[in-house]
């Protein structure tokens, strides 16, 4: 069973994150907030292709629905 801390490592190993958390405890169903400089200059929807590329087969195989905040790193300070 896929765990939030696989997911996150997965997405840290496979697409340059400054920021990333995720949770999630039933095995199935996981939220993430996601910050990357690689998300500048792209929509919402461009933002999250790049986290489903990064988590590959997974997303059809063991993760049933992730959601997902993505942000880049100018966004994020300002939330913060």
């Amino acid at each position: 069973m896929i765990t939030a801390e696989n997911i996150k490592n997965h997405i840290e190993t496979s697409l340059p994150c400054e920021l990333v958390r995720v949770e999630g405890d039933d095995g199935h169903h996981f939220q993430a907030v996601i910050v990357s400089s690689e998300f500048i200059g792209k929509r919402t929807i461009q933002q999250h292709q790049l986290v489903y590329q990064a988590l590959g087969d997974k997303m059809k195989q063991e993760i049933h629905a992730l959601s997902m905040k993505t942000f880049t790193p100018e966004q994020w300070a300002e939330l913060s």
